[in-house]
């Protein structure tokens, strides 16, 4: 949309310009300079209060029992070691949070930690460490969204990956963010009814220390209802202690949640708005995001829940996600806790998709935790872009935003569009982001891999966490060498090559040439990580191993993906030397042997003559060995009913909690901007067919 259409709306636009993260008006921007946003540090809060405490299975069953015996636990230990604290909730049984008397300083930190974990019945004590989004700095409407195309480097191809897959009803994202807007029309509440995406979710964010609900922002705890009641900090705000604690800035409501589910899975093909790169991919909101952020328990326990896995006070979910995306998160390690809960997640199957942040450094937790999908942004022409976080935390790098050729007065040319709301605090009219209010940060790399994953979950609901993340890193494009960057006052030519972090106070604001570890595997093609997806997954299962004997060979574990079929195994040696009885069959013997080793190859080949090989190596001292495991079910997705009744919007628990303005919030609500938002959408609107 040029400026001189803007016929009126753009004033009320630019009210959110600024909303989050770094503040860089347009008319101060000469040549392009991308920088860190504000860094979210888990060092932020200089006060610590709260730690999440593992137990061990003592034989006394201390903290394998809920409720009072927790509590006389926490105390038996606050008295052993003189740390005063009481226990307040649990992520999952054996792991518990507790909250200090004292709170305390950062440097304090580590001591303190070390006479808890010295106690018999501890096993780890974490730090319940706060997480913020990954924030950006304005919002509005583009018309195009070019990371979907094909046109620049950098695109992910997802056009010509929807001509094989536009994503199945029986593939769920969870969003772990602020919640969502379920007024929104290309995002909103899903049920038996209408179009809507996202299903009921839930709220995590519990109430703030001494029982108030300021973070919370809706008058209660955790409760059935994501929905965002907003995110603003205002002046007032800012007197308060629990947001004084966390090094908290005054800014408008960021609607996070909603910018990232509709990059996910919007409604497509629809004339209207955005499109999500899950046509018929489900959303799953679940709030663990409050004011200024939220904590590590909250997100844990929200983790589990999204898995289908039980929460103590927390309805069984009906809907568990087959995807996590997290565009969260803050500066350091990754905690035993949350490493904890994250592994109990991948063993249910589930991937974990997270943004690596947004300050030039190293790559945040939880994107640094094992096994999550860490996502790095790269600029329109695939270099890293100045904010994104490196090194070999990296999995894959995706389009994050970025604004070339920024003069006064001009447009963020390559802004990640989406959907949005028009309030600065409380909720006003549904939008999209635009290149006047640009739309840029990891935040938005992650859920273009999410939305990229669930359309690579509906080709194969087999594959699991592992093969989704080497298939995603086997089809990415390889990166740029060089850059045609003008360069800046603060980023002067020739443009470096990015390089790993030697520690947390290294920092690459500027753009650089990515590398194979320093940017992941390289950049997501939508369209190849789908094909890779659509091929047979190789599977084998052998039996006892004793030396000169006769060895199982099982590969009919091995899966065509959806709506195919395998018609050919073929069993070789690939090292070493040994006789395969059967090499043509599903199931085929080997004589173990005598001493050493040798390595078999497993290869499937589907109808459509795509292939996959698996390896296993037989040795002497092998007992039953799996290579390879695919997950139980069917390759096709199972259909998902919606609800009858959809997921509502604002319901508080008694009065609106005080601060900021408590209606429209200032982004333009009235009838003659949704009418000419309308008018807008309809000029832009181009003929929608799968291409």
């Amino acid at each position: 949309m040029k400026s001189g259409n803007c016929l009126g709306m753009c004033s009320a636009w630019l009210l959110l310009a600024f909303a989050y993260g770094a503040a860089i008006p347009l008319t101060a921007i000469g040549a392009e300079y991308n920088g860190p946003f504000k860094r979210a540090s888990a060092g932020d809060a200089q006060l610590t209060y709260r730690l999440i405490v593992k137990w061990r299975d003592a034989p006394s069953g201390a903290l394998s029992k809920p409720g009072a015996t927790a509590a006389a636990a926490v105390q038996k230990l606050s008295a052993a070691t003189g740390v005063r604290m009481k226990h307040i909730g649990d992520v999952t049984s054996g792991l518990d949070v507790v909250e200090l008397e004292q709170p305390l300083q950062v440097h304090d930190l580590a001591g303190v930690l070390a006479t808890l974990e010295a106690g018999s019945d501890v096993e780890f004590v974490s730090p319940d460490v706060w997480r913020q989004p990954h924030r950006v700095p304005s919002d509005a409407l583009f018309p195009q969204q070019w990371f979907l195309q094909d046109q620049q480097p950098a695109a992910t191809r997802a056009v010509h990956a929807w001509d094989s897959s536009v994503g199945s009803n029986g593939t769920i994202v969870a969003i772990l963010d602020t919640g969502a807007r379920f007024d929104h029309p290309d995002v909103g509440a899903a049920s038996q009814q209408g179009p809507g995406k996202s299903l009921p979710g839930y709220d995590f964010v519990s109430p703030d220390p001494g029982g108030t609900f300021l973070v919370a922002n809706d008058n209660n705890g955790r409760d059935p209802i994501p929905s965002d009641p907003g995110d603003w900090i205002d002046s007032a705000d800012l007197q308060r202690s629990v947001f004084q604690q966390r090094s908290c800035v005054e800014a408008n409501s960021s609607w996070h949640g909603t910018r990232v589910s509709g990059l996910v899975a919007a409604l497509t093909d629809n004339g209207i708005g955005v499109a999500g790169l899950g046509w018929n991919t489900w959303l799953l909101p679940v709030r663990v995001l409050g004011k200024c952020g939220g904590f590590d328990s909250d997100i844990l326990a929200a983790l589990r829940w999204s898995a289908g896995l039980s929460v103590s006070g927390v309805p069984a979910n009906s809907f568990p996600a087959n995807v996590i995306n997290m565009s969260l998160g803050s500066e350091g390690a990754c905690t035993q806790a949350t490493q904890t809960v994250i592994n109990e997640v991948l063993a249910q199957g589930v991937v974990v998709i997270a943004s690596a942040g947004n300050d030039g450094g190293p790559v945040d937790a939880p994107a640094s935790c094992t096994g999550v999908i860490a996502v790095g942004a790269v600029r329109h022409i695939g270099t890293k872009v100045g904010f994104s976080n490196v090194g070999q935390n990296v999995t894959i790098s995706a389009p994050g935003g970025n604004c070339v050729n920024v003069g006064a007065g001009q447009p963020c040319l390559f802004s990640i569009d989406t959907s949005v709301n028009l309030g600065t605090t409380r909720a006003s009219a549904s939008s999209y982001t635009d290149q006047f209010n640009f739309n840029v940060g990891t935040s938005f790399s992650a859920p273009i891999v999410s939305g990229a994953v669930a359309l690579m979950h509906s080709a194969n609901a087999r594959l699991t966490p592992v093969r989704i993340a080497s298939r995603l890193r086997s089809s990415a494009r390889a990166f740029p060498m060089s850059s045609n960057s003008p360069g800046s006052a603060e980023c002067p030519l020739p443009v470096p090559t990015c390089h790993e972090p030697s520690g947390a106070n290294d920092i690459q604001t500027c753009e650089c040439i990515c590398t194979t570890s320093t940017c992941g595997a390289g950049m997501l093609d939508v369209q190849a990580s789908v094909a890779a997806a659509f091929r047979p997954a190789a599977a084998i299962v052998t039996g006892q191993v004793s030396a000169g004997q006769a060895v199982n060979l099982d590969g009919s574990g091995s899966s065509a993906a959806c709506n195919r079929t395998l018609v050919t195994h073929a069993w070789s040696v690939a090292q070493g030397s040994a006789t395969i009885t059967n090499p043509d069959q599903a199931i085929a013997s080997v004589q173990a042997p005598s001493s050493g080793s040798f390595t078999l190859r497993l290869t499937v080949t589907d109808n459509l003559g795509a292939t996959d090989s698996g390896d296993v190596t037989i040795t002497t001292s092998n007992s039953t060995t799996t290579a390879g495991a695919l997950l139980a079910g069917p390759a096709c997705p199972a259909t998902i009913t919606p609800p009858t009744t959809p997921a509502r919007d604002d319901v508080f628990g008694g009065t609106p909690p005080p601060g900021g303005g408590g209606g429209g919030g200032g982004g333009g609500g009235s009838l003659l901007l949704e009418l000419l938002l309308l008018l807008g959408l309809l000029a832009r609107r181009r003929a929608s067919s799968r291409h």
